[in-house]
């Protein structure tokens, strides 16, 4: 097969087009994935891992990407950013203050998507509609915006006790996720929670808990051929070269004939894309 690219896999960049546009990141090299849609393709582990913060050769990925030294020290990686809420950039003990301060003392935005099923989440104000299509949502709305991570984490541990804050990947990718009134769900969850909003902006100040009046919902097509019947994962570490014809893209997956691969489990990997 003639080779596209190779090079250092990272997450796969998006941009809302109808349907998503998609391009795969190899280096410093973009791919338009959407022409490829169709076509066989293969990607082949090459063998080599480099760290995607500092560059050193790694013989195990962490955290999607970190080498075991990069893992333990930068605040990126702490589990904080998994559990918002958990934050500790108040308490002077940020591994990293100036990431936290770009990163985490930002707005943020609680929202409700349809990924595969009703969820509850949060993102980065400037991250919207990035997070969106990452988790493979259909739909979304803005619901709340607070002024930093930590309270978003607080907001949506109140909104967990009503809806899942998780994506069932495997449903994610079947195709068959229903759509749902989303603007219902916001009301209803608001007035569910309302006695808990107020006491978080009670405990951060007047203005920390935003409700968003008058936003529709953003509806999120794919570019997908064919939905996968059975949903069956490839592992590049266990076999090195993926092959198969290319039927569709959603969230950070590749679906293909032969299975799909979620490529922002590999970055830092340095593959080697070629076609028929």
């Amino acid at each position: 097969m003639p080779e596209i690219q190779r090079g250092q896999l990272h997450k796969m960049r998006t941009r809302l087009d109808n349907p998503v546009s998609y391009f795969m990141m190899l280096g410093e090299d973009s791919i338009a994935l959407n022409s490829l849609i169709g076509k066989k393709l293969t990607i082949e582990f090459l063998g080599q891992i480099n760290c995607v913060h500092c560059g050193r050769n790694t013989s195990k990925s962490f955290n999607q990407g970190y080498c075991y030294p990069c893992f333990q020290k930068l605040a990126q990686c702490d589990s904080c950013v998994i559990s918002p809420e958990k934050c500790h950039y108040d308490a002077g003990t940020c591994r990293e203050p100036v990431w936290g301060d770009e990163f985490c003392m930002q707005d943020h935005i609680v929202y409700l998507a349809n990924s595969s099923g009703l969820k509850i989440g949060i993102t980065r104000a400037s991250q919207v509609p990035t997070r969106w299509i990452d988790q493979g949502a259909i739909q979304a709305l803005p619901i709340i915006r607070v002024r930093s991570r930590q309270q978003a984490g607080f907001t949506e541990v109140v909104f967990k006790s009503h809806v899942t804050d998780r994506t069932n990947w495997r449903n994610m990718l079947k195709g068959d996720v229903e759509e749902i009134n989303l603007e219902q769900e916001r009301d209803r969850l608001l007035a569910l929670c309302e006695k808990e909003l107020q006491e978080i902006e009670h405990q951060f100040g007047l203005h920390a808990v935003s409700i968003l009046n008058g936003v529709t919902p953003v509806s999120i097509n794919y570019p997908i051929q064919h939905f996968p019947e059975k949903v069956s994962s490839l592992n590049l570490d266990k076999d090195p070269l993926v092959e198969g014809t290319l039927t569709g893209i959603k969230g950070q997956y590749l679906i293909f004939d032969t299975g799909v691969i979620n490529l922002r489990k590999y970055s830092g990997y340095q593959v080697a894309l070629a076609t028929a």
